[in-house]
């Protein structure tokens, strides 16, 4: 498990209130990962991970590297930004990220990933498959 933030901007489209309007967060986001082995990452060759922590944390990185630091998010995602979608896109990416870095025989079909966005200090949701 690993916790970190990042900042970027959004607008949900057709929201008809504040929302609606161009406006950022602090998102912190909680990544958990579950296997019944280890494995090797991009950084080291042995099996001794779950998946490497800079995997997990790709998202912290800024825009303009591949993260969501600093973005706006709505280039990214399209007119739907709400924390729901924006933890689903977490999820799916962190997923693809981690698979490939598995070996060609492992499916890694035992991996088992939750994320939790907060929005707010006191707003959160989660996701996982």
């Amino acid at each position: 498990m690993t916790e970190f933030t990042f900042d970027s901007a959004h607008v949900i489209v057709g929201y008809d209130g504040p929302c609606g309007r161009l406006h950022g967060h602090t998102y912190r986001v909680k990544m958990e990962l579950q296997s019944d082995r280890l494995r090797p990452s991009a950084h080291v060759k042995r099996d001794i991970m779950v998946a490497d922590f800079k995997t997990l944390k790709w998202a912290k990185k800024d825009v303009e590297k591949g993260g969501l630091d600093h973005a706006y998010l709505n280039d990214l995602l399209g007119d739907d930004t709400t924390a729901e979608v924006i933890v689903q896109h977490l999820y799916r990416k962190t997923l693809e990220r981690i698979r490939e870095n598995l070996s060609a025989d492992d499916d890694g079909s035992d991996l088992q990933l939750k994320v939790t966005l907060w929005e707010t200090p006191e707003s959160y949701c989660e996701y996982w498959e």
